[in-house]
């Protein structure tokens, strides 16, 4: 096979928010695009309109954008094998699935949801598992058993029927996974006889994603791993089709596992132990319940995606930061891992710290703003630069810029208990009198000045440096808490310093 452009599709179904293991799916074809420099396309697959959820399509095309994970085509954006929803291309699959009919790679099967559900209770109640397949296909409702004329009639009638693929007896079907390498499949022990084509005239996920990628010139098919078992199938569409040729090479990725414990990450493992498991925040349409967001949660993207690059990839150096455009230049399959990788979301606030110390002050101010303005508070941009530029260092989060700083911006009303109770003594309310009495008198109100004019007025007066130090910092803070205490001072201004020891020697 002659050398193909690389195309690859991130083909999620808009039954729900998109979980990060779909990201990191979504995040590794747009990587191996990049390398290879091909497309990143994708697609929605939306053909079980039962589980259809209202804003999910939407919520996808949002997610990959905040990641900078923006396809060259797809929905809303357009491109030369639209359209990008499988629902707008249901014309195109009956076409092929009645030629697999006619060549004899699939039946029809009249058989109701009744009739096969009374089937599988039969099969339980003997402790076996019912299968519709090699070993029972032939006793069926289907036209495998049925002469071509009751088959017409029924059809005529407008009975309904689905299309099943006739998986041949006894055969091995291998293939090279990129990651795992050849995988075997034998189709009596493993595989039934698949629903292609619905009663309600849409393609099932198989027939679609087959003729999709087909049509679309895929030529990666990269997914998770909990597709490997419908590898066979789509290998023997391929043949059955005539399309072997210009068959996808395929690639399954290895999950995302739980923090602790054993299984895949879910949305209850982040609820339980209190992190998001999407890339934004969803609300239910259904019942209204909202699940946390990377985003909202104050998680920066290249954090996220620097994050989701190492669940299941290594980049065979000791290297831990990527930018997008780094890990594009040196992604590659072959350094994807087998095995399940645990997430740590401890990890993850890490890589967050990380990317929220690399931001300039000025840059985290203008996230800082709106949190202030919510909050009612009117700061210069150099009283909020300067306060950023003294607490930058303590915060994992822009939401802790708050935390952190909130006594710059608003006087404390309340005093904590443990430090009143350990640090302010009977004399502290006099000597802090002739605290305020000394920073009257000091004229340049700055930080170094301060501390000057201080440390002379306390070595004069012989008094210990921590019984001052400590009651000063609650009085202008409320708490033991926060930088240099000068610097405090500075920030705060000489009128409010000297407000606020008054204030605590009269409340406290």
């Amino acid at each position: 096979m002659s050398e193909r452009k690389v195309r690859v599709r991130f083909a999620p179904s808009p039954t729900g928010p998109l979980h990060m293991g779909g990201v990191r799916t979504a995040l590794f074809n747009y990587l191996f695009a990049k390398k290879h420099g091909g497309e990143f396309i994708l697609r929605i697959e939306d053909t079980d309109q039962t589980r259809f959820v209202p804003g999910a399509e939407d919520y996808i095309i949002e997610s990959l954008n905040w990641c900078g994970l923006t396809p060259v085509e797809g929905p809303g954006i357009g491109g030369d094998f639209g359209p990008y929803r499988q629902s707008e291309r249901k014309e195109l699959y009956k076409k092929y699935a009645d030629q697999l009919v006619e060549s004899g790679w699939a039946y029809y099967a009249f058989d109701t949801p009744e009739e096969i559900d009374t089937l599988r209770q039969a099969a339980e109640a003997n402790k076996e598992t019912f299968a519709y397949g090699i070993a029972t296909r032939d006793k069926l409702n289907n036209s495998l058993k049925l002469s071509e004329e009751e088959v017409q009639q029924k059809i005529t009638a407008g009975e309904a029927y689905v299309i099943r693929f006739k998986m041949p007896a006894d055969t091995d079907v291998s293939e090279d996974d990129l990651i795992r390498g050849n995988v075997t499949f034998n189709t009596t022990k493993s595989l039934d006889d698949k629903v292609l084509f619905k009663s309600d005239g849409m393609p099932t996920y198989h027939l679609a994603n087959v003729v999709d990628d087909h049509l679309m010139e895929i030529s990666h098919v990269i997914r998770g791993e909990e597709w490997l078992p419908s590898m066979p199938l789509h290998v023997l569409l391929y043949k059955a089709l005539g399309w072997e040729a210009t068959k996808p090479r395929f690639a399954h990725l290895p999950l995302i596992l739980k923090p602790v414990g054993k299984g895949k990450l879910s949305k209850r493992d982040g609820d339980k132990l209190g992190f998001p498991v999407f890339p934004l925040l969803w609300t239910d349409p259904k019942t209204g319940d909202v699940s946390r967001g990377y985003r909202e949660d104050g998680y920066f993207p290249e954090a996220f995606i620097n994050l989701l690059a190492l669940l299941g990839w290594n980049p065979g150096t000791e290297q831990e930061f990527f930018s997008l455009e780094e890990l594009g230049e040196i992604f590659s399959l072959e350094r994807v891992v087998k095995s399940g990788s645990r997430f740590d979301p401890e990890k993850a606030k890490w890589f967050n710290k990380h990317y929220f110390q690399q931001k300039s002050v000025e840059e985290l101010s203008e996230l800082f703003k709106p949190i202030l303005a919510e909050k009612g508070v009117e700061a210069s941009d150099e009283k909020v630069n300067a306060v950023v530029a003294e607490i930058k260092e303590r915060c994992e989060f822009v939401s802790e810029l708050w935390d952190q700083s909130s006594y710059f911006f608003v006087a404390p009303t309340e005093y904590d208990e443990k430090t009143v109770k350990k640090r302010w003594k009977e004399n502290t309310s006099a000597q802090l009198s002739e605290i305020v009495n000394v920073f009257e008198t000091v004229e340049n109100w700055k930080a170094d000045a301060i501390k000057e004019v201080f440390s002379a007025f306390m070595t004069e007066k012989e008094w210990g440096f921590g019984a001052i130090m400590n009651p000063l910092r609650l009085a202008l803070v409320g708490g033991n808490m926060g930088p240099d205490l000068f610097v405090i001072c500075e920030l705060l201004g000489k009128e409010e310093s000297i407000a606020r020891i008054k204030t605590a020697i009269e409340k406290i």
